[in-house]
């Protein structure tokens, strides 16, 4: 009886451990790249003050704008292909501009992860929904589908 009932207590710990397991699997599933949520995603609509192809010291790789909201600059994060090859989004400073991502705080610092960019009334996908940067391969296999030059997925 001693044996049954210290192999149920295993089984048990063993089902309440694996059931943690695929918990803590999900929910970085669902955090995706860097902690993307896209259920934490907001849309900025704000002036383009700079654009960066390459990060000022300080700043993480890849491309950046510089935008001046209400509340102050922001810094958005484009990714090393959000502005090179097809289907890139064509910003400059002085352009208005709406875009779709996540605020996180990466090196102790504000910023804002795009994943689209909304300019002169096209789209263009920065990053998928699991904040995974979009190659310019992806981003011109997705127009195709939508029929739309820079449409978003």
């Amino acid at each position: 009886m001693k044996k049954l009932s210290a192999g149920l207590v295993i089984l048990a710990i063993l089902i309440v451990v694996g059931l943690r397991s695929v918990h803590a699997q999900t929910v970085a599933r669902n955090a995706g790249l860097l902690g993307y949520d896209v259920t934490k995603e907001v849309t900025i609509t704000a002036m383009v003050s700079g654009v960066l192809t390459q990060p000022a010291p300080g700043m993480i790789a890849g491309s950046h704008l510089l935008l001046a909201t209400p509340s102050g600059a922001v810094d958005a994060s484009l990714g090393r292909l959000g502005l090179r090859g097809n289907g890139a989004a064509p910003v400059s400073a002085g352009q208005q501009v709406e875009l779709t991502g996540v605020m996180k705080t990466i090196k102790d610092k504000p910023l804002f992860l795009v994943r689209t960019v909304n300019v002169g009334g096209e789209v263009y996908a920065i990053r998928n929904e699991h904040g995974v940067l979009l190659s310019p391969q992806a981003r011109e296999r997705a127009s195709q589908k939508t029929g739309k030059k820079g449409e978003s997925l």
